[in-house]
This record gives structure tokens, sequence and C-alpha cells, in this order.
């Protein structure tokens, strides 16, 4: 089983589809053993994997984090994106993003409403007792990430700032040039995706449209935020090292954490990444100009068994209204 290597493509999914839904697949370990997590539904009388449909303005990310809390109770980081399903119902085509999500030392409580009960069981007991015979198949790979170690994993995410003021028509310091009002729209956009993966750490270029970027997550989740001279468009031209091992220190403290930069930017960021993950998921990073829209993220997740190692990319943007 192949896990997808990028959310590019499971956002086109959507396109042509009746129902876009998402949701998790919630994992703990036991005794060494993997456990997942299946949820209940009275109005099917089915088993499945917590999930529900995409809000008006709403990310998958944010739509499977939701569901999980409205469903069972509890807020979740989204680990690794896991297969995307499709099957059909009456008003056509159903698309559901899955991604795992660690649930140890959580407690659950169902609505009562939409689920009424939940049950913590082995993988091989989960595939029997799914309804949904297509819900086996990110059922399988998440147990195929576990036995390869990949299933434990940290967050370490690249944010383009969002859309600033123009330049042809900012005539003082450009370090003061702050984000336009779509970019302030943006930067509460921001905040409700990172919100999904839980950075504990902001790096971001001092300059303002960056700062203004990242503060909506940083006031709303307490996040430390550290401002780094070295991924300012300015100093990344004189010394594009310094940029790039300013994602090396990232992998060395293992801690989640989203970095704010420029355009300019960003190829130096994603060529210190690509040094940490396989070629195939190598080649999933942005490679021309503009590299990112302004308030897009790339989402790797880092291994936490093995130092270092990306073992997913996914790509979002923002909601732009």
């Amino acid at each position: 089983m192949t896990q997808p290597d990028t959310a590019v493509d499971r956002e086109h999914s959507r396109e042509g589809a009746a129902v876009v839904a998402a949701g998790a697949l919630c994992w703990r370990k036991r005794s060494g053993a993997l456990e997942v997590l299946l949820i209940h539904r009275p109005r099917y009388d089915d088993w499945s994997w917590p999930k529900g449909k995409i809000d008006a303005g709403e990310t998958t990310p944010e739509c499977a984090v939701r569901e999980v809390r409205e469903e069972i109770g509890i807020t979740v980081k989204l680990g690794i994106p896991l297969p995307t399903i499709e099957y059909p119902v009456a008003s056509g085509l159903k698309v559901v993003h899955y991604w795992a999500a660690k649930a140890d030392g959580l407690t659950l409580t169902p609505d009562g409403k939409e689920v009424d009960d939940f049950l913590w069981c082995s993988p091989e007991r989960a595939a029997g007792l799914l309804s949904n015979p297509s819900d086996r198949e990110p059922l399988e790979a998440l147990v195929e990430a576990f036995a390869e170690d990949n299933l434990a994993t940290w967050p370490l995410i690249i944010v383009r700032h969002a859309k600033a003021k123009p330049r042809s028509s900012w005539t003082r310091a450009e370090g003061e040039r702050p984000l336009a009002a779509t970019g302030r729209r943006q930067a509460q956009a921001v905040s409700r995706l990172l919100q999904a993966w839980s950075p504990e750490r902001i790096v971001s270029s001092p300059w303002d449209r960056c700062v203004q970027t990242v503060m909506p997550y940083v006031k709303r989740s307490n996040a430390k935020l550290k401002l780094v001279d070295a991924i300012t468009e300015h100093n990344a031209a004189r010394k594009p090292a310094r940029a790039g091992n300013t994602v090396e220190k990232l992998f060395d403290r293992r801690v989640p954490v989203a970095v704010c930069s420029h355009r300019p930017v960003l190829p130096l960021l994603f060529d210190a990444l690509r040094t940490h993950m396989p070629a195939r998921l190598g080649k999933m990073l942005p490679v021309s100009d503009p590299y990112l829209a302004p308030g897009e993220a790339i989402i790797c997740q880092v291994s936490s068994k093995k130092a270092g190692k990306v073992v997913s990319v996914e790509q979002f943007r923002a909601y732009d209204d």
C-alpha cells in the first residue's frame, strides 16, 4: 500500500465530487501494538472512522480536525496523510480525505447523536468491523506506516506570507511593508489552517508582512515566536547558506514548527528540506516561481523514530475569499 505523497492531487479530487468530506484514523500504542479507533453511528448502524462533510470556506485538514472534535470530543493534531477514498452516494461521487492522528491519553466523549459508541481495537478486528469496504484502504496504509516506523511524526511547515501591499506603492523601508486588506484576511485563514497541526513554535522573518501573517495563530495558540534575520529577503540573498541552515536547526530540535518567509527565500528553504527526504518526495516541492501563493503552506511530517527523515509532503492554501 502506497501512501499519498502530497495533498495537491488530493485537493484536485474535489473537482466534480458531489460530496467532499474529511476525517482521521485515530491511533495509539498498547504494549507495543497498534490500536485504532472505530466509531458507531446509530443513524446508519455502522462502524467507521470519524469524518464529515466540509464546511464552506474550510480546507480539508480543518474539516478533519473539526469532525473528530465534534463527533468524539477530542482535538487531534494531524499526522501523515492517508489514502483518499471515493465511493458513490445518492447525490453522486463522495470523496473522503483521511489523516493519521495520534490520540493516546485523550478522553473520548462521543456526542451521543451522530456517534453513540466507540471501540479501540486491533487493525485486524477493525478491518472486519468496518461497514464500508473502502475504509480499509487508509487502514492498510496506517498499518504499513506503523510497521515502517513512519507513523509517529512531527510537523515542519513552510508558509509564504500573506498578500502584502504592492512594492510599487510603498515608499518606506521594505521591511515595514505590511499586509494588504486581503492579506490580513488570509492571515486569519492561515491561523485556522495551522491549527490542524498545532505547531508549538513559529519561526518568522522579522519583516512586518511575515510577522503579521503568523500573529493571529501565535495569539490564538500561545505558540513561541522567534524572529530570524537570516530568512529576510535581504539577508537570504546575501548569505543563502544561513537561510538553509535555519531549516537544518529545526530538524535538530524535533519540535512541531512553522516557518514564515518570503517568496524569494522559499527555494533556499526547500533545498534544505530536500536533503531530508527521498527523491520521490523531493520532486513534490515547488520548483518554479512563485513557488507558493500568498498564505500557502508546505507541510512535512518528520519521523520521530528516524531522525531528520521527512516521510510525507502536503501542500495547502489557506482559504482565500
